[in-house]
């Protein structure tokens, strides 16, 4: 027999589902195992408190009830609570002095009862503090007495805080915010609060500033609205507006601004206008010279004090407050001449210029000046002074001029070829029904008011005047003449205004002019001179300039001496 040799069995070897069959039970079992190893760990917290537990402020971490408990205990025995306050100063309240004292219900094991031990791994990177108010007890009167007995709580220590403001006017700096004050006030009720929960808690020391207890300012520094009105009051007050009255200036900045300005109870800032209108009016007191004397050297050499009539500078009083508010509001500085109701020639105390016509009333003799130079030196006949009619002193201005005007009265209508009023209805014109000028013939031969002019002068005067230049009518004592001319008067030649004419020289002139009675309107003219009136009954000469009989400065018809109204 053959030698048989028996077949050696080769072991196959483990494929992929062999060798994870074997890794996935390998796996199993490690999780199983890992699982009772946790669970294992987890059963000490059914004894002791989970990691990271604070039970009223003691560390209860993995200790057990009684640990805990005496922790409590002990933490209650020579307790103190200190009470840190704004500005370093810091206060005790003794737990001896409250009663201070534990008591255990119970709570302590409920809460460890509670306790999900297979939950311990999450609580040791979560922490859980529980309040047991239950645990501590303490009375609650003497508490409340000693919190009120503290000083910082006291009345007469107390400084409370004061809201951010908007500073007073500095000159040249304006405004500014001032920073709110904080003081050291505290809420009396918050205190208590704070500090009965820190007592509770056995917490060694609370800060009031931290805790928030102290009362805050209602205002900061950065309020909107506080904000907004500096900015609104630096706005007005930084305005400078400089006012030209010829070389002079006057100056309006913060410094008078500031007093118009002011906060109201809305919260906005407003611009008083009444303190505008009262600054406008002491310009206007100062500046205007409409209703001011004005000082004239004559032609005679003696210098006289006129006054009445309406020439001269006139703020208007109402349309400049508004403009001016109107500029402060909007922030603007500028140079800048006020709104005028009525302009002069120049400024200083000669507004008149040097264009004008000097009408002495005594002589009856005029002097018109053309910057400067003598144009017209004339005698003429004013306004009949047995009846009332005498032509009125003042400083006026010409209103218009307007050829070929009819004046008209009572039963009558005169022509005239120049016609230049310049108060109300009464004006310069030529009397081509005269023969003589000058002298006394005003006296009782007059016009209603009128100047009256040789044909010649009024020709010349007419063609060299214009609307707006000044007429200064004056009595001159001590120049009166009783010889009359025989109405050939020419103009004069030109020569510098200060001049001395070939008239009488008085040794003194009078201070003020005197005044003189308005011409009566009701008599009729005397049949022996020009039935003349100051109501032309042609209409003015087109240019826009004001008809016969219009004031030029109320806009009102005016009825002259002599005239129907």
């Amino acid at each position: 027999m053959e030698n048989v040799k028996p077949r050696s069995r080769k072991k196959k070897p483990l494929g992929l589902k062999g060798w994870a069959a074997i890794g996935s039970g390998t796996v199993a079992a490690a999780a199983l195992i890992a699982a009772l190893i946790y669970l294992q760990m987890g059963r000490q917290y059914e004894k002791v408190f989970f990691p990271n537990t604070t039970i009223n402020g003691v560390d209860a971490s993995k200790k057990s009830i009684e640990e805990v408990k005496k922790s409590i205990a002990s933490g209650i025995d020579g307790y103190v609570l200190s009470i840190r306050e704004r500005g370093g100063n810091t206060e005790e309240i003794k737990g001896k002095d409250i009663g201070l004292e534990s008591v255990f219900d119970g709570s302590l094991e409920k809460l460890l009862a509670d306790q999900k031990t297979y939950q311990w791994l999450k609580h040791i990177k979560t922490p859980q503090e529980y309040d047991i108010g239950t645990m501590i007890q303490y009375d609650k009167d003497k508490l409340e007495a000693l919190v009120s007995g503290l000083s910082c709580l006291n009345d007469e220590l107390v400084e409370k805080p004061e809201n951010a403001r908007v500073s007073g006017y500095a000159s040249g700096q304006g405004y500014q915010i001032l920073p709110a004050k904080e003081g050291n006030q505290l809420d009396p009720e918050k205190v208590k609060t704070e500090i009965s929960q820190a007592v509770i808690n056995l917490k060694p020391e609370i800060s009031l500033e931290e805790l928030e207890a102290y009362v805050k300012p209602e205002i900061p520094a950065d309020d909107p609205q506080l904000i907004a009105q500096v900015q609104t009051l630096n706005k007005y007050a930084n305005v400078t507006i400089t006012y030209s009255f010829g070389e002079e200036k006057k100056v309006l900045n913060g410094d008078t601004i500031s007093k118009w300005t002011g906060i109201g109870e809305d919260g906005k800032v407003y611009l008083n206008s009444s303190e505008v209108t009262a600054y406008v009016k002491e310009l206007a007191s100062k500046y205007d010279t409409s209703s001011k004397a004005k000082s004239l050297k004559t032609s005679y050499g003696q210098t006289v004090k006129i006054t009445g009539g309406s020439y001269g500078w006139r703020i208007d009083q109402s349309a400049e407050a508004d403009e001016l508010a109107e500029l402060i509001r909007s922030g603007q500085s500028v140079v800048r001449e006020p709104v005028y109701k009525q302009k002069a020639a120049s400024r200083g105390e000669a507004d008149y210029g040097k264009t004008y016509v000097e009408v002495n009333l005594t002589a009856q003799h005029l002097y018109f000046y053309k910057d400067g130079k003598l144009v017209v030196d004339s005698d003429f006949v004013s306004g009949n002074e047995s009846k009332g009619w005498s032509t009125p002193a003042g400083v006026y201005s010409l209103t218009y001029k307007q050829r070929d005007a009819t004046l008209k009265g009572e039963n009558y209508r005169t022509p005239v070829s120049y016609w230049m009023p310049f108060n109300g209805n009464i004006g310069f014109h030529d009397a081509t029904w005269r023969s003589t000028f000058g002298g006394t013939i005003y006296k009782n031969g007059g016009s209603h008011g009128c100047v009256n002019l040789p044909p010649a002068v009024a020709k010349t005067m007419f063609e060299n005047i214009a609307s707006g230049v000044p007429v200064l009518c004056y009595h001159l004592p001590g120049t009166e003449s009783k010889a009359a001319s025989d109405g050939t008067a020419k103009p004069g030649e030109t020569k510098p205004a200060t001049e001395q004419t070939t008239a009488a020289r008085p040794t003194e002139a009078p201070t003020t002019a005197p005044q003189t009675t308005a011409p009566a309107t009701t008599a009729a003219p005397p049949a022996t001179r020009e039935p003349e009136t100051e109501t032309p009954s042609s209409p003015p000469t087109p240019g826009g300039e004001i008809g016969p009989g219009v004031s030029s400065t109320s806009g009102k018809h005016k009825t002259g001496p002599g005239a129907t109204k």
